[in-house]
């Protein structure tokens, strides 16, 4: 009983401190993953049992890929044209430069799209001589709900089709619509919020259209090899189950492919995966590891069956407005490490069938994130690039915008998913 409630104890200072960001948290994750070790709440063995690697290899993979493809210019070549294609105009460059941004978070991931996007949006916005805020707002809010189409756009996916065996196919058949339903309702929104505060004068327009787009590719070679290694890894994340290979697998077979014939310098291309979040990743599933031992998800997953019974819609209900509502507040990777285990549990208890329930997880954890600044990873990444910048975003300005729009997000996704499973 004293491992049960040190384990619980130690878990809610670990969000203390990831929520107060005093610490980076990759560092408070590991020091608190060492702890629990070292306490006896989990032993070594267990600890790395619960780590999930092909969630953690699956990033490092896409993050090499991504990471050789963004010197082409091809992401710059990309923004220009559409800007070009809109004639310039703000009002429509604020839906088609989001609209890239989703895209390209449902086939890479959301975190490496922005990192790409926002230093292109700046660079459009200072030729425009307009605010880049508007642009930023709706960037992180397309960049979540990109990411919720598929397996590989947002952590949490991933982590679900891990654990579970859901494929890539699996989550672009059912989570694909109502993310493409709900990113044409969030344009609308936004360009209706800020369309009298996009105003420029000609002469900055006709200087965005003078732009050659060609000249921003810049490696014409490690293009045409880097697109073909990306356009094979995507097909393979199609075909992963019919090839009985797991995604992790595809994405490090294309990282290491594009790493041969690219012949890129491997110490400078690893510099590219993001390490910090690799690492916070492996910490946490050991804190959620050291709570699966010690029967905490159990207790709790008794008591959610108690709530909810055998009955499938109330379930998917409350997990979708609890994980919408949680992760809006904190960072939806650890929230969704820790509801997994517990709603396999529930699942186990119940005897029920649970697709319709991971849907539900997915959606809340991936849309909540719009809800505020510290909702997900992308969010706080935009955040410290327009801090750079000198346009800090302060966290009430865009709860403001986000948590009415990830309430409006997650009433479309009840919607659809009481017609598409509950009916």
């Amino acid at each position: 009983m004293i491992n049960f409630w040190l384990s619980i104890a130690v878990f809610i200072v670990v969000y203390g401190f990831i929520i107060a960001e005093k610490y980076h948290r990759s560092v408070t994750v590991w020091v608190a993953a060492a702890a629990v070790i070292t306490l006896g709440l989990i032993n070594q063995k267990e600890a790395i049992e619960h780590v999930d690697f092909n969630t953690l290899l699956l990033l490092v993979g896409m993050m090499v890929i991504v990471g050789i493809t963004r010197k082409t210019g091809v992401f710059e070549f990309l923004a220009i044209k559409a800007a070009k294609k809109v004639k310039g105009q703000p009002v429509a460059l604020l839906v088609v430069l989001p609209l890239i941004l989703a895209v390209a978070s449902a086939f890479l991931d959301n975190v490496t799209a922005v990192l790409l996007m926002v230093p292109i949006t700046y660079a459009l916005t200072d030729r425009l001589d307009i605010s880049p805020v508007p642009f930023l707002f709706a960037e992180i809010i397309a960049s979540n709900i990109g990411g919720t189409a598929t397996l590989i756009g947002d952590p949490p996916n991933i982590m679900i089709g891990s654990a579970t065996g859901l494929g890539f196919v699996d989550f672009i058949t059912n989570l694909g619509l109502p993310s493409l339903i709900i990113l044409g309702v969030t344009s609308v929104i936004m360009a209706l919020i800020y369309k009298r505060e996009l105003v420029t004068e000609p002469d900055k327009i006709e200087s965005l259209m003078a732009l050659n787009e060609i000249d921003f590719i810049v490696e014409w070679a490690l293009l045409k090899k880097s697109l073909l290694v990306l356009g094979l890894t995507i097909t393979g994340f199609l075909l992963h189950q019919a090839l009985h290979l797991e995604s992790a697998t595809v994405a490090l077979l294309g990282a290491g492919v594009l790493m041969l014939i690219s012949r890129e310098d491997p110490e400078e291309t690893l510099l590219s995966v993001e390490w910090p979040t690799i690492f916070f990743f492996a910490g946490l599933f050991i804190l959620v590891g050291s709570l699966q031992v010690n029967g905490v998800l159990s207790y709790i997953a008794q008591n959610l069956i108690l709530i909810t019974g055998t009955n499938v819609p109330l379930l998917g209900t409350l997990v979708l407005w609890v994980s919408a509502v949680a992760s809006a507040f904190i960072d939806n990777i650890p929230f969704v490490a820790t509801m997994i285990p517990l709603l396999q549990e529930a699942g186990e208890l119940a005897q029920i069938p649970m697709e319709s329930i991971w849907w539900s997880l997915a959606l809340g954890a991936c849309l909540g994130g719009n809800g505020s600044l510290i909702g997900a990873s992308a969010n706080v990444i935009v955040a410290g690039i327009a801090e750079r910048h000198g346009n800090p975003i302060k966290f009430v300005e865009f709860f403001k915008i986000g948590f009415p729009i990830m309430i409006l997000s997650i009433i479309i996704a009840n919607v659809y998913l009481y017609l598409a499973y509950w009916l």
